[in-house]
């Protein structure tokens, strides 16, 4: 096979390869890379140099995009992880479970930054009447809309139907955009609602919302026991 054959039968891919598995090879004939066209969204590039330096700039701006946006996401989690340290303190300064139910309530209205909190309590309680608190002496029975909710066992955000918004939140139901509801094992169940339809979205984090379920949870059988 003469040369002129042969290079008519070398494909562009053939010599990508080869300049992949040589990276130096325009070291060895560096007057090449002045007869090289260099793909720009925006005018010409002077030299190779020139390109891998602008594409080196692109890249270090991408990773400082990320690493801020990952370092603004920690920041976050610790402001969350310190209000969840605080409701803890919270529930364990009060001197009867009727304190702690109200400064849950009180600090999860004021540190999380929900316009709506909604206790449901199964089964007998000895709270008072509240405009946050839901008495269901039936139990999950009670209520049906959130049957299969309470079965997993794990809490959801998002957007609700307007049925449970409605049994949830009552006359304010319309002015709710987002919630986060919590099981409370037996003992019932906890509901944050928002004006914000972007303060609490599917997929979010479940961590948090676990931790403030358990600490509820542990007031209200504190409750239970009498303590």
């Amino acid at each position: 096979m003469t040369n002129a054959l042969l290079n008519e039968t070398i494909q562009a891919g053939d010599v990508a390869a080869y300049l992949r598995r040589h990276p130096g090879f325009l070291s060895d004939y560096p007057e090449l890379a002045t007869l090289l066209t260099l793909p720009r969204e925006q005018g010409a590039v002077a030299s190779l140099a020139a390109y891998q330096l602008q594409a080196l700039r692109e890249k270090n701006t991408e990773l400082e995009r990320k690493l801020a946006e990952f370092t603004a996401i920690a920041a976050e989690n610790e402001r969350l992880m310190q209000r969840v340290h605080e409701l803890n303190v919270a529930v364990l300064r009060a001197n009867t479970p009727i304190v702690a139910a109200r400064s849950v309530v009180a600090r999860l209205s004021e540190d999380f930054g929900t316009d709506q909190t909604r206790l449901v309590v199964f089964g007998e309680t000895m709270l008072p009447p509240a405009d946050w608190l839901t008495h269901e002496p039936s139990g999950r029975a009670a209520m049906p809309e959130f049957a299969d909710f309470l079965a997993h066992h794990e809490p959801i955000s998002g957007r609700l139907s307007a049925e449970r918004l409605q049994r949830l939140f009552g006359a304010q139901a319309p002015h709710i955009k987002s919630a986060a509801l919590m099981p409370l094992g037996e003992l019932g169940l906890l509901a944050l609602g928002s004006r914000d339809p972007d303060h609490f979205q599917p997929g979010m984090g479940t961590l948090f919302l676990k931790m403030i379920a358990a600490t509820v949870t542990a007031a209200l059988a504190r409750m239970q026991d009498g303590a």
